[in-house]
C-alpha cells in the first residue's frame, strides 16, 4: 500500500477539508500523484479533493462497506498514485451512532495503519491547545497521532504560543495555517456547496489553499510521515464482473449542478459489467442520451434549481416516457424529488404521484435496509446498508404505492421510498462497493435483450 496520511479533526468545522485540500494541492504541485479519500458517506468533500488532485474523489466508510473492504478499496483507488491523503469525518473518534469506533476517523486510521495529522481550530485558544492535543493523543493508544496542524492562526505571536505549548509535549507541529478570506467556501443546509455549482471559484480557493500549505506547512515532514505507514500487502477491490453481462448497454447518468452526488465505485461497477455511461444535465439537455437502457438520477440539490429543471419541459417529458416504458430508473434522494409531480411548487417529471418540498428539518443517519419491493435488478428481501441525509420531504398522493425499502436503526423501523414499474426511488444512498451483485444486476437489467441472450449462450 502506498504512503498515506490521515487528516483528522478535533470536531466538525476544525478545518479538515481546508488542510486536506491544501495538502493535496501542494503535493500535486511537487509533481506527485495524490489520491484523496473521505472518511464517511459525504459526497461534497470528495468533489473538492477531485478538483485539487485531478483524480476522482473516493470514500472510505466502514459502516457502508464493512471494515474488511477499507484497505482493498484504498489499494484500488490509489493503485497508480504516489501518496494518499485521507480526510476524516467529524471529530476523530466520532463514529456511527451507538456503535463505538465503527466508521470513525480513528477506526479508518487503525485499519490502514496510517499516521494521523490532527487539525486544531486554534482561533480562540493558546496554551489550551496542548490539553486538547494531549487528550486526542492518549485517548486510544492504537491511533498514531503523529503531528499537529493549527488552523485559523491569527498572527506570528499566536503561532509561537501554540507551538511552544504543544511542542513541549513532544508532538511535532507540522504547520499553522492563517485566517484567509480567499479560501472561504460557502455552505448551506447539507454542508459545503458542491464544486459542480462553483467550479471557477472553487479552483481559485483550492489554489490559495495549496499556496498556503506550501508556505505554512512543512511539506517535507508530511511526505516523510506518510512514508512511515507500513507496507500492508493484501487483496485489491475490483469493480470488474466475472462476466461483462452488459456489453453494448448505455446507461444515462444525470450530472450537472443539480445532480452531482456519485460514488466513484458505483460508476466503475457499472462499467465493470460492460456498460457505457453517458452523462446528461437535466437543467440544459433537452433529450436523454440516445440508446440509453437505464437512467441513474443521483442525489444533489434539485431544490436549488427547481425553476431551471421545471423550465426544461422536453427532458421532463422524455424522462416520464422512459419511465412509462418500464425500463430501469434508479433515483436516489435528489433523483426522487425530480421524479415527483412537483418540487416546492415547480413542476417536475410527474413519474411519481407525489409532492416534494423542503421541510426545514434534517433527516440524517446510517440505515440497515431491506428491499421491500422487487425491481428488475433487486429481489425483495435483499439486505444492504445505506445512508440518509436530506431536509426535504415527499408526500405520496397514492396510498397504494409500494415502498422501496424497509429501513431500521436501533431506535426505529419504517418504510421508505417507492417502486413503480421499473422505477426505484427513495432517499437511501447506497455505496455498491460491498454489493457488486446489485450494480451488475442493474447493468444487466439495462442491457438489450439480445446482449443478455448472447452472454447466457
Amino acid at each position: 500500500m502506498i504512503p498515506r496520511i490521515v487528516v483528522a479533526g478535533t470536531s466538525s468545522g476544525a478545518g479538515k477539508t481546508t488542510v486536506a485540500c491544501g495538502l493535496i494541492g501542494a503535493l500535486r504541485a511537487r509533481g506527485l500523484k495524490v489520491q484523496g479519500f473521505k472518511v464517511g458517506p459525504d459526497y461534497i468533500d470528495p468533489s473538492h479533493h477531485a478538483l485539487a488532485s485531478g483524480r476522482p474523489g473516493r470514500n472510505l466508510d466502514a459502516f457502508l462497506s464493512g471494515p474488511d473492504l477499507i484497505a482493498p478499496l484504498v489499494r484500488h483507488g490509489s493503485g497508480d498514485a504516489d501518496i494518499a491523503v485521507i480526510e476524516g469525518v467529524m471529530g476523530m473518534f466520532d463514529g456511527a451512532s451507538g456503535r463505538g469506533e465503527l466508521a470513525s476517523t480513528a477506526h479508518i486510521a487503525k485499519l490502514l495503519g496510517a499516521p494521523v495529522l490532527l487539525v486544531l481550530d486554534a482561533a480562540a485558544m493558546a496554551r489550551s491547545a496542548a490539553a486538547m492535543v494531549h487528550g486526542f493523543r492518549t485517548f486510544d493508544p492504537e491511533v498514531n497521532v503523529a503531528g499537529v496542524i493549527f488552523n485559523k492562526v491569527g498572527s506570528d505571536i499566536h503561532e509561537q504560543l501554540l507551538r511552544e505549548a504543544v511542542e513541549d509535549s513532544g508532538l511535532p507541529v507540522l504547520g499553522a495555517l492563517r485566517r484567509d478570506e480567499r479560501v472561504t467556501t460557502p455552505e448551506r443546509h447539507l454542508g459545503l456547496v458542491p464544486v459542480a455549482e462553483r467550479e471557477h471559484d472553487a479552483r481559485a480557493a483550492l489554489d490559495a489553499l495549496a499556496d498556503a500549505a506550501a508556505r505554512y506547512v512543512d511539506m517535507d515532514a508530511v511526505v516523510r510521515l506518510a512514508g512511515t505507514a507500513p507496507d500492508t500487502p493484501g487483496p485489491t477491490w475490483s469493480p470488474v464482473a466475472e462476466r461483462p453481462v452488459a456489453r453494448g448497454t448505455r446507461i444515462a447518468i444525470a450530472r450537472g449542478p443539480a445532480f452531482s452526488f456519485h460514488y466513484q465505485e458505483n460508476l466503475e461497477l457499472l462499467e465493470g459489467a460492460g456498460a457505457e455511461l453517458v452523462g446528461f444535465d437535466p437543467m440544459v439537455d433537452e433529450a436523454l442520451p440516445t440508446g440509453a437502457g437505464a437512467l441513474v438520477l443521483a442525489g444533489g440539490f434539485p431544490e436549488i434549481f427547481g425553476a431551471e429543471l421545471s423550465a426544461n419541459a422536453p427532458l421532463r417529458a422524455q424522462v416520464a416516457a422512459f419511465a412509462a416504458s418500464g425500463r430501469p430508473i434508479l433515483a436516489e434522494c435528489g433523483g426522487l424529488l425530480y421524479l415527483c409531480s412537483e418540487l416546492d411548487g415547480h413542476e417536475m417529471c410527474g413519474v411519481l404521484p407525489a409532492r416534494a418540498f423542503m421541510a426545514g428539518r434534517l433527516t440524517l443517519g446510517y440505515r440497515e435496509a431491506v428491499a421491500a419491493t422487487a425491481t428488475p435488478w433487486l429481489a425483495a428481501g435483499h439486505a444492504l446498508r445505506g445512508h440518509e441525509f436530506h431536509y426535504s420531504k415527499v408526500e405520496s398522493l397514492d396510498p397504494r404505492a409500494q415502498a422501496a425499502w424497509q429501513l431500521s436503526t436501533r431506535t426505529f423501523e419504517r418504510p421508505e421510498g417507492v417502486v413503480s414499474g421499473g422505477v426505484q426511488a427513495g432517499y437511501l444512498h447506497v455505496n455498491w462497493a460491498a454489493y457488486p451483485e446489485v450494480a451488475h444486476a442493474f447493468a444487466r437489467a439495462a442491457a438489450p435483450l439480445r446482449a443478455v441472450v448472447s452472454e447466457v449462450a
